[in-house]
């Protein structure tokens, strides 16, 4: 039996998979979008490739169809990307809130590496790694035309392994370079749950602190946990402090918005062009309710995903004041589709959407009350969430740094309570 051409057996395969594409052929009406034609194509350049490309060694089909998917997936968004069968298996592992790296959450924008987030407590948090930096090179290797793919792969190791960032810092425009220590990084999200001190001299308010770094599996739980001691201690109002929180588990911050709704609020939409795309995350009925305390959330330009939905749900409700800067503005849903060869798609295939139906991709979700802080008042901010730094070293970086943000959703939630206290009961 004769062997098939790579062309016949791209055509066959596309008609097998959609027989619509042969029947519209047949009836002869002409289809400009055709996969079945569009497939020849691509199935003759790949013959011309392999034939007539002056390096062999780059030419096996494997190889030129893995960079024709890379290459389409990378056109659509930055988070829309071909998985060969090594990363979908890594993406696979179960981690439990424990894997190794660096503790970078990097996204891509406008063709460059942009740093999300450093997770605390990790090796890029403890080395100065800042949100906003640019990853200029990994290794000594440009970045310039790397996709996340790649990038993750260079900074994903063996615990114990170094690697060499060198960044670009927008907000100053200094490259600084870092030698850091791949390491087992334990998350965990939920710190600093304290009464904030009240001001000399000011009328007592117990008003309540909370910080969720990023929403992992343990975080509801860990979150409960928290409001209930703080509660015991008569709590009369909260900060929630989703600053530089790159988000995580969707589930996990639907939840943590669910805590402060009545059971059955919509805490976001789902919206994509396929029917079975469209989707209600709702309030957990389940869920223990929180006492109608008055809420401030904090969110800053490093706060992605997870942390923009609980915002979005709260300010939408009217259940919490927003104070900060205007969110990071990723909002959207990726479904991963596994291949035969054990490959992975993972496709963008919805947007996701605040109660009031404000889209969240690329647009953010703007604070009820702007408040800025500059670049040094930031990496003060960062500073000051070391736990690896002395107090004398914390005394000398942090001398004169009020965390103005803070101050903001105090005062709000201050004013508040005034006023609760002279509505007429």
């Amino acid at each position: 039996m004769k062997p098939r051409s790579v062309a016949s057996l791209l055509a066959a395969f596309a008609v097998t998979l959609c027989p619509s594409f042969a029947q519209e052929d047949a009836t002869g009406k002409a289809d400009p979008d055709s996969p079945y034609d569009h497939i020849k194509v691509l199935a003759r350049a790949m013959q011309l490739i392999r034939k007539d490309y002056v390096d062999e060694r780059k030419v096996s089909y494997r190889a030129l169809m893995s960079a024709a998917l890379r290459g389409m997936l990378q056109s659509l968004d930055p988070h829309s990307q071909y998985m060969e069968p090594e990363n979908f298996n890594n993406m696979k592992e179960v981690t439990d809130s424990r894997f190794g790296g660096l503790g970078i959450h990097v996204t891509e924008r406008n063709g460059d590496l942009i740093v999300v987030s450093p997770m605390e407590d990790s090796p890029a948090f403890k080395a100065g790694v800042m949100p906003g930096d640019q990853i200029v090179k990994i290794d000594g290797k440009s970045a310039e035309k790397m996709d996340l793919n790649e990038a993750s792969e260079k900074l994903r190791g063996a615990v114990g392994t170094r690697v060499t960032l060198t960044i670009l810092r927008p907000a100053t425009k200094e490259i600084k370079e870092f030698e850091l220590i791949r390491e087992a990084i334990k998350v965990w999200s939920v710190k600093d749950a304290k009464i904030l001190p009240a001001d000399p001299g000011a009328p007592e308010s117990k008003i309540g602190y909370v910080r969720i770094t990023q929403f992992n599996a343990p975080t509801s739980e860990e979150l409960a946990k928290k409001l209930d001691e703080l509660e015991k201690q008569g709590m009369q109002a909260l900060v929630i402090d989703l600053r530089f929180n790159p988000g995580g588990l969707i589930q996990t911050a639907v939840d943590t918005a669910g805590m402060f709704l009545p059971p059955g609020t919509i805490v976001c939409t789902t919206e994509g062009r396929a029917g079975s795309q469209k989707g209600e995350y709702k309030a957990n009925p389940g869920l223990r309710r929180r006492q109608a305390y008055p809420v401030a959330v904090l969110i800053n330009f490093g706060s992605a995903s997870g942390s923009e939905l609980a915002a979005g749900a709260l300010k939408d409700t009217n259940r919490a004041i927003i104070v900060g800067e205007t969110s990071f503005g990723k909002g959207s849903v990726q479904s991963v589709v596994p291949m035969p060869d054990g490959s992975a798609i993972r496709l963008t295939t919805a947007k996701y959407y605040t109660p009031s139906h404000n889209v969240i991709h690329e647009v953010g979700i703007t604070p009820t009350i702007r408040a800025t802080m500059t670049p040094e008042q930031e990496r003060q901010l960062m500073l000051s969430r070391r736990e690896d730094l002395t107090e004398e070293q914390k005394k000398k970086e942090l001398a004169g740094f009020r965390d103005t943000q803070l101050d903001r959703a105090v005062d709000a939630l201050k004013g508040v309570l005034v006023f609760q206290s002279r509505k007429p009961q």
